[in-house]
């Protein structure tokens, strides 16, 4: 079973819709999906700047941006199943659908997720993964991770958050770099999913550091 990070930055991009095409084609029983939150989480942070409402409120209305992006990837293609319940989603994988996690509040404080920007949609993908035992974790960006940059380097230059790669480390699976124009190898990557210790991978070695706006968050 494989994870997938879909980016919010992805909202806008020509490549949408051929990673859901992949995903729905090739994802099915064998794929979750966790959205980004894009511009739906820009709101929410310009809302805070403005409104200065704490941070658990803020947490609250990122995770609904996620749900807003989740339910536009459905709406782009239907057969994609929604869920908001961690046990429910291997059930539901299981009779051969391609799921979108939508994350209950409830079970994130639960499960002792703390509320703040620190935490956004690339966390709480690694954190899913831990939780599910997963074999993989794609992250798909709006642009391409070089193979040579570091955890370290992409949280200094805000492509993660600063609590991914200790999720990531308790997940203990294979995480693979995609970028928007690598939809195509999704097949191969659901065929090389065997469990292993953490290994980074990225499809275009040579790559920039992607830069986005600033304040764009990709959650």
């Amino acid at each position: 079973m494989i994870v997938v990070k879909l980016g919010g930055s992805l909202a806008g991009s020509p490549y949408l819709q051929s990673w859901l095409d992949a995903l729905a084609e090739h994802g099915a029983g064998r794929v979750i999906i966790v959205p980004g939150g894009g511009l739906f989480a820009d709101s929410v942070r310009a809302a805070q700047t403005v409104q200065a409402f704490d941070n658990y409120a803020a947490h609250a209305m990122a995770l609904l941006a996620m749900h807003q992006y989740g339910w536009m990837l459905r709406g782009l293609r239907p057969e994609l199943l929604l869920e908001t319940n961690v046990d429910r989603l291997l059930l539901r994988m299981s009779a051969g659908r391609c799921m979108i996690w939508l994350p209950d509040l409830a079970q994130l404080d639960a499960a002792g997720i703390p509320a703040g920007w620190d935490i956004t949609s690339d966390s709480l993908a690694a954190w899913l993964a831990g939780q599910l035992r997963a074999d993989a974790l794609l992250m798909i960006k709006s642009a391409a991770i070089p193979p040579q940059a570091t955890l370290e380097r992409l949280q200094h230059d805000g492509i993660i958050d600063p609590a991914f790669a200790g999720y990531l480390q308790t997940s203990a699976c294979r995480l693979h770099w995609l970028g928007p124009e690598d939809s195509a190898r999704l097949p191969e990557l659901l065929n090389d999913s065997a469990p292993t210790t953490p290994r980074y991978t990225s499809a275009r070695p040579n790559s920039p550091i992607p830069q986005y706006p600033p304040g764009f968050d990709e959650r």
